[in-house]
């Protein structure tokens, strides 16, 4: 039994050397930096992301209010339309079907 504890303490001592040497030391502090780096690049890359999707999100907000209020707008126009001239939408539906039936029927 002594002879293994005394290898698990040379063992121990010389990790405990490495841990300890300047070698080691700087190639913690380097890493240490890069780490640190890369986490402020993200943070400011995640920030900037946030921003852009809050904005992007209000931008189509608004795209799609103005596309519903012409779509609106559209449609009460071709309804007015429809209204003062009953045969002119008359006969427009009439060529649309016609148009629609050869269509389908080549098929």
């Amino acid at each position: 039994m002594a002879s293994s504890k005394s290898v698990t303490e040379q063992t121990n001592s010389k990790d405990n050397g490495a841990l300890n040497s300047p070698t080691t030391a700087k190639a913690s502090e380097v890493t240490h930096h890069a780490v640190d780096a890369v986490a402020e690049r993200a943070a400011v890359a995640e920030d900037t992301l946030r921003k852009t999707a809050a904005s992007s999100q209000e931008t189509l907000a608004h795209k799609q209010e103005e596309i519903k209020q012409q779509l609106q707008s559209s449609y009460s126009k071709t309804r007015e339309l429809a209204a003062q001239n009953p045969l002119a939408t008359a006969g427009i539906a009439f060529a649309a079907g016609v148009v629609l039936t050869a269509l389908l029927r080549r098929r």
